[in-house]
């Protein structure tokens, strides 16, 4: 206290220093407004494709964090006759407003990712574009990259594909309120209250997530569970925290789109194209993870095994789920931090341990994450059957630069 009167601490400014002293730009360089107003001109004109599917008239839905408005990905699923269901996610086509090597884009390599510190988003492209012009947004026509696949009941997914294809967005849903609904712990969202075709829709896309689910754990993916927080702001003052929670929702979403990446990545690896992976290396300290382990009365096996681990993790959560996102933690700090790295051509990757997959790259997300944005290129380049905007020079540093950043 002062003078009797409370001393108010700006968020919002340590933010901006936070993000500068760990090598960031948060302000955007001279000529973005020039290019920002250029492209806001001809939003409304959709880029000429040849052979583009119109898809506009699917029931398509998205489902992100109650405050996103960065909106990259939708989804759609049908029933096949065989017992498989079909997914479809469409990824924003925002390489077809943000051109390769102009300024917007330089600032995008730079950053390689929007930081979202919880006070303040520090969006990768200006938010005109993230959270506009280039955002899967609700009942807006856009272009989008659709990856395609079909989970049979033993959830493996196949016949992955990618397309053009034109889409809307029919509803933007939230995490909290259809996870709630899907555990039959709260209420429809009004929206899926009120189609009774996005209730079914939803269900099915929740029946083939948990058959996915089920299909990574059996091969050693781990279920961890670390607590995520945010602030609750009120006239940029943080008046509370907020836990972020797990639920059926988030994981109908990170099924799909782990399944979507793997759909990118082994398309490029038939093709024959370069491209950044996104990888978790075998634990270098297993040691430690089976000292841990030993320390709770389970035996690890003295190599690496993610089954074993996840295993282990699965009995822990029952046994004692209070203290289970602290071993969530541990655990991660163990196994080492995630890379991105070049694969080329006829090469191994290196393979996600968490995940328990061996392809795996990031496309999803092309808003908030440069790497997307790269993927999205090199897959264009070959559905266009053209030369490649990216030499494996050019991917390597890209790959190391998004890695330190």
């Amino acid at each position: 206290m002062s003078n009797g009167h409370p001393i108010h601490f700006n968020l919002v400014a340590a933010a901006h220093a936070a993000m500068i002293e760990h090598g960031f730009q948060p302000d955007y360089p001279a000529g973005t407004d020039t290019e920002l107003a250029a492209i806001q001109a001809h939003h409304s004109e959709m880029p000429a494709v040849a052979g583009i599917q119109d898809l506009r008239q699917l029931l398509w839905s998205s489902i992100d964090n109650d405050t996103s408005r960065d909106l990259d990905q939708i989804e759609w699923a049908e029933q096949l006759p065989d017992g498989r269901i079909r997914v479809l996610i469409g990824v924003a086509d925002v390489d077809s407003r943000v051109h390769q090597d102009t300024i917007i884009d330089g600032h995008a390599k730079s950053e390689t990712t929007s930081v979202y510190t919880g006070v303040k988003v520090f969006p990768m492209l200006p938010s005109e574009l993230s959270e506009g012009i280039t955002s899967l947004n609700e009942n807006e026509d856009r272009i989008a990259v659709v990856i395609e696949y079909a989970v049979d009941p033993a959830g493996t997914a196949s016949d992955g594909k990618a397309y053009r294809a034109l889409v809307r967005n029919r509803a933007q849903l939230a995490y909290n309120a259809v996870g709630a609904w899907l555990e039959g712990n709260g209420p429809a969202p009004a929206k899926v209250a009120a189609s009774a075709d996005l209730a079914a829709q939803l269900k099915l896309q929740d029946a083939a997530a948990q058959r996915m689910v089920g299909g990574r754990f059996q091969h050693g993916a781990l279920d961890l569970e670390t607590i995520e927080t945010r602030p609750v702001m009120l006239a940029e003052q943080a008046i509370d925290i907020a836990r972020l929670e797990k639920n059926r929702a988030t994981s109908l979403i990170e099924e799909f789109m782990v399944a979507a990446n793997g759909v990118i990545a082994r398309t490029f690896e038939t093709a024959g194209v370069a491209s950044i992976r996104r990888i978790v290396r075998t634990p270098k300290r297993w040691d430690r993870i089976v000292e841990m382990a030993a320390n709770l009365g389970t035996t690890l096996p003295a190599e690496p095994d993610s089954k074993a681990l996840n295993d282990f993790l699965l009995a822990q959560k029952q046994k004692d789920p209070d203290h289970f996102p602290d071993l969530s933690l541990a655990t991660v700090k163990l196994m080492g931090p995630g890379e991105y790295v070049l694969v080329k051509p006829n090469e191994v990757s290196p393979g996600h341990f968490g995940l328990a997959v061996q392809d795996y790259t990031h496309s999803t997300a092309p808003n908030r994450r440069f790497p997307d944005m790269v993927t999205q290129r090199l897959m264009k380049a070959w559905l266009a059957k053209a030369p490649q905007p990216y030499s494996a020079d050019d991917l390597n540093a890209i790959a190391v630069h998004c890695t330190l950043m």
